[in-house]
């Protein structure tokens, strides 16, 4: 049953836009390339993704369309799968500007332990990433890196969707502070000014507290906001 066919909109259930939900999720389907992945094919993404929107189903506005939101989360999870089943473990070479074709590098010759990036992905991730790739990738890699460039991040246009939504959840208060510390990059007793605060307590910069507390609860509102899958700035 689509969500037309729903007897009153603000009553609408997962169960009753399930074949809305499913259309959309395979029209992303393109955009999952980790078939090297012999244990997770996009059935197993599909049921992810169906299982995520379930859990976040409390979080959707009736008022709004469903399919901008649905999609919302279809590509923040497909990104999240991709990150932590692949970029979070592969080498540092995919991404270094020295890498050459057949495990070559500019600088060390080959692409080794020399290199202190490739060290350390050796003693820390390599086992991780041999476990969750145990068939070869050829030129799996460079498919993935190359379909991120395709999407390549508009750096302002982001910052933008980041600030108008943060400017939705926070106290007029909190507001004010964040525009001076994270848009107009102030430091934090130059913020503490502007905004009258002072302390008693000595070899204290004024408004030291208040900063420290304002930061925090912006924090964790940033937090919720990207748990709950209500910015998508990637």
């Amino acid at each position: 049953m689509s969500k037309e066919g729903a007897d009153k909109k603000d009553d609408v259930k997962f169960e009753d836009v399930i074949d809305d939900i499913n259309v959309e999720i395979y029209k992303r389907r393109n955009r999952w390339n980790l078939s090297a992945l012999a244990w997770m094919d996009f059935e197993d993404v599909a049921q992810i993704i169906r299982f995520h929107i379930f859990k976040k189903w409390h979080l959707y506005d009736q008022s709004k369309k469903l399919a901008p939101w649905i999609n919302r989360i279809i590509t923040n999870q497909i990104k999240n799968l991709i990150r932590n089943n692949y970029s979070n473990f592969v080498k540092p070479c995919v991404k270094c500007a020295a890498a050459e074709g057949d495990n070559k590098c500019a600088i060390y010759k080959t692409q080794c332990s020399d290199c202190p990036l490739y060290k350390n992905w050796e003693r820390n991730k390599k086992s991780a990433f041999e476990t969750k790739i145990p068939i070869p990738l050829e030129h799996h890699s460079q498919e993935v890196f190359a379909a991120s460039a395709r999407e390549s991040i508009d750096v302002e246009k982001s910052a933008k969707i980041l600030h108008a939504k943060m400017k939705e959840v926070l106290k007029p208060n909190e507001w004010k502070a964040y525009k001076y510390l994270y848009i107009d990059h102030k430091e934090d007793e130059e913020v503490a000014k502007l905004m009258g605060f002072k302390t008693s307590e000595k070899n204290r910069n004024p408004g030291y507290k208040q900063i420290k507390n304002i930061k925090k609860s912006i924090i964790t509102k940033v937090k919720k906001l990207l748990k709950d899958d209500e910015i998508d700035i990637i």
